[in-house]
């Protein structure tokens, strides 16, 4: 299970990794990685080893026609693996292998080039344990671990071949220690889906009040590094960390986002996606990423300078659509082309043409401030839904009329004058024509109703 360290704990170590990609193929198509190339994979495992271990000794891709279920290499490619390691002037702390291994393959691998290995899901679980915050974060990371460390738990493991002695009117040699360790896990795993739940019952009471409020609420989902906790500053000028390096945002994030039309909308910041998301993660982040399954608007934010960033969009899109989410852009989301202030000049202006004629699609620089009054003008349309705005002069004492208005709609503006109350009120046609029977006026309609901007 991962340390909870501090996120500059693994800089100020000193640690020093070699990470191998295994380019697994069949016929000429590799396994995995999407559209990526083996080339780009490997460096986006580099980018994640370096959260853990800052010096990268050496970084490689290993053809493999056919995965090998003991050490999933070949033996000649892992005699020449511990060739390297022993004549390397640093031996590193840590292997890191960007595949998924089997708890054989993991063994086997530790015991020919004894050093410590850690595949994508390890290192993935590695950076969370030491970046989570809050206690929802640390529950999170704990259920995921402890679901990847028993995976783990195999006869072979010499520790766990002792037996523990039965009662003696029970026959048989006892409980193992593998199954009291197995038991143990089970046991925390109950706990904390227990606590979990009780995060995700507290999420649901939060969300049903910002209902009664209502306060609409955004949701900034995208590929890790892609520049959301940038934008989420930029747009609300909150302090959130934003740092140039992957899975800098763990712990969602909250603020409050002012409109041109006067309305105030909830935006959410959550951890950002990657591509071969460990199921364990999905599993225990869902709590989080509740947050963009019940968000009114989701906003997909994309590194648009970056090689891959296609092969990004679709992963995002899968994890989406694996969380029951509309992933393509249409009524609910809308993709936020980050970063063209790192295109060419002539990149740049046709991703600014293409957004221009997008009602789907918004062209930002979350660095430079550039396309941010297009993107909230976006938001404002897409969460008005075809609300309008109704103007109502209600008598000073007409308490039920005013907070009818406050818990079905948006009040805009208001304006008191002593004897009567004046307000700008944002309501579904339908709740305008509620109001209108259930509060009717003396001398007719008391709204001047127009469409919201």
């Amino acid at each position: 299970m991962p340390r909870n360290r501090g996120a500059g704990d693994g800089a100020r170590s000193g640690r020093a990794a070699w990470v191998l990609h295994p380019d697994i193929r069949t016929g000429d198509a590799p396994v995995g990685g999407g559209a990526r190339g083996p080339a780009r994979q490997l460096e986006e495992a580099v980018a994640l080893a370096r959260a853990v271990a800052p010096e990268i000794g050496a970084a490689e891709i290993l053809p493999i026609r056919r995965a090998r279920p003991a050490t999933l290499f070949g033996p000649g490619q892992l005699a020449a693996v511990a060739e390297r390691l022993d004549a390397a002037a640093r031996r590193p702390d840590v292997i890191v292998v960007n595949a998924a291994l089997t708890a054989v393959q993991h063994r086997n691998l530790e015991r020919t080039l004894k050093v410590k290995a850690l595949d994508r899901t390890a290192l993935i679980l590695e950076i969370f344990g030491a970046r989570a915050r809050t206690r929802e974060g640390r529950l999170q990371v704990e259920l995921a671990a402890l679901s990847y460390q028993r995976s783990r738990l195999v006869r072979s493991w010499t520790h766990l071949e002792r037996q523990r002695g039965g009662l003696g009117f029970v026959g048989g040699p006892g409980e193992s220690q593998l199954e009291v360790d197995r038991r143990r896990i089970d046991e925390r795993i109950v706990r904390l889906k227990r606590a979990l739940e009780a995060v995700r019952r507290t999420r649901g009471m939060h969300r049903a009040a910002r209902r009664r409020v209502p306060y609409p609420v955004v949701a900034l989902v995208g590929y890790t590094n892609a520049g959301k906790s940038t934008l989420f500053n930029r747009l609300t000028g909150a302090g959130v960390a934003a740092e140039d390096r992957l899975f800098a945002t763990l712990d969602p994030t909250m603020r409050a986002l002012a409109l041109e039309s006067g309305r105030v909308a909830i935006l959410s910041d959550t951890v950002g996606f990657v591509s071969d998301l460990p199921t364990e993660l999905v599993a225990a982040f869902r709590a989080t990423l509740e947050e963009a399954i019940g968000a009114d608007l989701i906003l997909h934010v994309r590194d648009a300078a970056h090689p891959d960033s296609g092969a990004q969009r679709a992963d995002v899109q899968k994890v989406l659509r694996d969380l029951g989410v509309a992933a393509e852009p249409g009524e609910r989301v809308v993709e936020v082309c980050n970063k063209i202030d790192a295109l060419e000049p002539e990149s740049r202006a046709a991703a600014e043409r293409r957004a221009a004629g997008s009602e789907a699609q918004v062209a930002v620089s979350a660095l430079e401030g550039a396309g941010l009054d297009a993107l909230r003008r976006c938001i404002d349309r897409r969460l008005g839904g075809g609300r309008a705005v109704g103007e109502f002069a209600l008598r000073a004492d007409d308490g039920a009329a005013l907070a009818w208005l406050y818990r079905r709609g948006q009040v805009l503006d208001r304006a008191d004058d002593g004897e009567s109350v004046h307000v700008r009120v944002a309501l579904a046609p339908a709740d305008l024509a509620r109001f209108e029977s259930r509060f009717p006026a003396p001398g007719g309609p008391r709204s001047r109703p127009s469409a919201l901007r």
